[in-house]
């Protein structure tokens, strides 16, 4: 089996970069031509005359990606070891570096802004890798899968977070490239497959016993974006901020902790355990996904967005697409939907419950009520079972008005509800003897036949609540298979500090599940880590409301810009942008100095109420800080009025709701009778130069 290199040099020459693996000599070097980016493969022993001005260690190739101007090869300079599972070692990648393929003489703004973009996002985005084990797939589709194939073939597409900067190596691979026309299998072991979400690996014991607990979080490549211009499904059927979660317990884990080489081939990584026992592997999986209709929220620098839902007639070939793919992938899937069923949040329930009774035909429809609310749950399952559509099963739970009061005991209420759907889709279960399938195959005992896939309006707070909840009875519903507890027990009655660990493993995966799309950590945290609400938590939840106030309004943009790049919704090289800058800020003038003019307004009015002064300028000090107090509140009521015009929309690819709102509001400005003219003379090919290219984005992203 062909697996990725995890010692490779590269050497760097005038005309070229040379990527070797030390420990495989005899293996074909990588080159890739300078300035072209051709890729071809070629004999190391043959490159041992080359001057080279310099050689480096890198931990792995991450991809190669064109911007305007020019290629950047993207490498992995530093991995960190974050834990093993089976034995297998996974990587955190740490840092990177970026290799142009041309020696840049000017600077160019555009240019430079692409490289910021991308080394930020790179730099903060939490990425994994393994040399060995594939890591882009559940157990149980590790299990079904064919492990002699190479580990970037293996890997499940949606979770494949470099796949586009990896393409050239890719079509390299399938195709060949000049002087070389068929396929290039030798280039697999350059080839590293990463995801980007959350990983954690914790050797622990419970209750005496050692087991190894990990917890992973993928995030989907396809409508990759930030909280307010990624929203609902595109026309493929992708849904903004999918990602799929395992829960994971192996007992007699090999080699489990972070010392050790993790060894070269797949048969050094296979030793047995000390103690001869069998190795067990149990997981369970879950999925979030935002609410599968054509929707979005429309930042206006008011607290409270405005929602737009599209027409549910035209989103359903997108939804259908949607959950044919889940149910191929996870069989059943239960839809927990946990938005509120009053207020704005009203629309979008009524919008997903329209679909699902679209795509579920015939149905039945059931609504449960108390005294409290009319509608505590609300559920729509098939009545007959001839299509994909029949293996959806719609759950409502109105969380907020069932936990309200901080009794957030009572979302246990939606575990009870879901009991019988919870035993019946069962756990992935296999066993790893020492003394069979040496080739690396796992015996399964038991599949997992359904999924609950989880939502509400972000799919963080909420859903990650709900989410830790349905993991924990499973986990328990584990231990007692596996005679580690008595049945009717729970594991947090019986060790505490197996308990706390579990408690901040899902704190933790909310914290980088939320802050990959909304800029800040999650809500809600306090349940999770604690086990109850607490004011405290209440307080930091309001800290966490103000700093996602601030970020989705004025920090996003150029994050929904980054996602575009690396993920290749956007692509600089083939980009209609002319001589213009596409960064630049084509606002009139007069419109971007308010800010500034409210700004100097204010300082100007302190200054004058804090100055001292003789009795003989009371009055003109009054008068003057009057003047500039006026303006300062002019200056605020107008961003506040036109706030679409102060939103830190992305550039590459506007969404259309942004072009429309901001459109609709400059012509309202254009209108008023005293600002109009001044507008006007201060305008510099607003329109045409800004979002020339809005159409194409409206394809690409809606």
């Amino acid at each position: 089996m062909s697996v990725p290199y995890r010692d490779i040099n590269v050497q760097a020459a005038s005309d070229s970069y040379i990527f070797t693996s030390p420990s495989s000599p005899n293996a074909p070097a990588l080159s890739i031509d300078r300035p072209t980016g051709d890729i071809r493969l070629v004999d190391g022993a043959l490159l041992s005359g080359k001057r080279v001005s310099r050689v480096s260690s890198i931990a792995g190739i991450l991809g190669m990606i064109r911007l305007r101007l020019d290629k950047y090869i993207i490498v992995i300079s530093k991995a960190q070891p974050v834990g093993r599972l089976r034995g297998h070692m996974v990587y955190k990648v740490i840092a990177t570096e970026l290799l142009p393929l041309r020696e840049r003489q000017i600077h160019d703004p555009d240019e430079d802004r692409f490289l910021a973009l991308l080394k930020t996002f790179i730099k903060s985005g939490p990425m994994y890798f393994s040399y060995s084990i594939d890591i882009t797939n559940s157990f149980q589709r590790q299990a079904l899968q064919d492990i002699g194939a190479p580990l970037w073939l293996r890997a499940d597409d949606r979770f494949f977070w470099n796949r586009f900067v990896q393409s050239d190596f890719i079509d390299f691979r399938t195709r060949g490239g000049r002087g070389q026309p068929a396929p290039q299998p030798g280039i697999d072991p350059y080839i590293l497959p990463v995801i980007y979400g959350m990983l954690e690996i914790r050797p622990t014991q419970y209750k005496g016993t050692p087991l190894t607990i990990a917890l992973i979080t993928r995030r989907s490549r396809h409508r990759g974006g930030t909280r307010y211009f990624s929203r609902g499904l595109d026309e493929e059927g992708h849904a903004a901020n999918y990602n799929e979660t395992e829960q994971i317990v192996i007992l007699n884990d090999r080699g489990a902790g972070l010392g050790g080489f993790a060894g070269g081939d797949e048969a050094q990584l296979r030793t047995s355990t000390s103690d001869g026992k069998e190795m067990q592997i149990l997981s369970y999986v879950q999925t979030r996904g935002s609410v599968p209709v054509y929707w979005a929220e429309v930042n206006t620098l008011k607290y409270t967005p405005k929602l737009q839902i599209r027409g549910i007639e035209a989103a359903f070939p997108a939804a259908r697409a949607h959950f044919e793919e889940q149910v191929r992938i996870y069989g059943d899937n239960y839809l927990v939907n946990l938005v509120n069923q009053k207020g704005r949040e009203q629309r979008v329930k009524q919008a997903y419950e329209q679909m699902v009774e679209m795509l579920v035909r015939p149905h039945k429809e059931r609504t449960l009520a108390d005294q409290a609310t009319d509608e505590k749950f609300h559920t729509i399952e098939p009545a007959e079972r001839h299509q994909s559509g029949d293996r959806l099963h719609y759950v409502y739970f109105d969380f907020h008005s069932e936990t309200k009061g901080l009794q957030m005991h009572r979302a246990q209420l939606l575990v009870d509800q879901l009991h019988d759907a919870l035993m019946a889709q069962q756990y992935f279960r296999a066993v790893d003897t020492p003394t069979s399938h040496i080739d690396g195959r796992l015996e399964v005992r038991t599949l997992q036949t359904s999924v609950v896939r989880t939502n509400c309006m972000d799919c963080l707070d909420r859903t990650n609540v709900v989410q830790s909840m349905l993991a924990r009875w499973t986990l328990d519903r584990m231990f007692v298979d596996l005679g580690l507890q008595a049945p009717g027990s729970r594991f947090a009655d019986q060790d505490p500090e197996f308990e706390f660990l579990f408690r901040n493993l899902w704190a933790d995966n909310a914290d980088v599940v939320s802050k990959s799309y909304s800029g800040t950590g999650a809500m809600k945290t306090d349940l999770t880590r604690l086990g109850k609400r607490t004011k405290a938590g209440a307080l930091r939840d309001a800290n966490v409301a103000i700093s996602r106030y601030c970020r989705n309004n004025f920090l996003d943009g150029p994050r929904q810009d980054a996602f575009d790049l690396f993920l290749g919704a956007y692509s600089p090289a083939t980009a209609s942008i002319g001589t213009t800058l596409i960064f630049a800020d084509r606002r009139p003038v007069f419109i971007q100095s308010i800010p500034y003019l409210a700004a100097f307004s204010l300082f100007l009015a302190f200054l004058g109420l804090f100055s001292r002064r003789s009795d003989s300028a009371i009055w003109p000090m009054r008068m003057f800080v009057i003047f500039w107090t006026v303006v300062a509140a002019w200056c605020i009521h107008f961003i506040i009025a036109n706030g679409v015009l102060y939103v830190n929309w992305p550039k590459l690819n506007p969404r259309p709701w942004a072009t429309e709102g901001f459109h609709e509001t400059m012509a309202k400005v254009r209108k008023d009778r005293i600002l109009g003219p001044i507008v006007a003379r201060h305008e510099r090919g607003l329109s045409t130069s800004r979002y020339l290219n809005a159409e194409e984005g409206k394809k690409r992203i809606e």
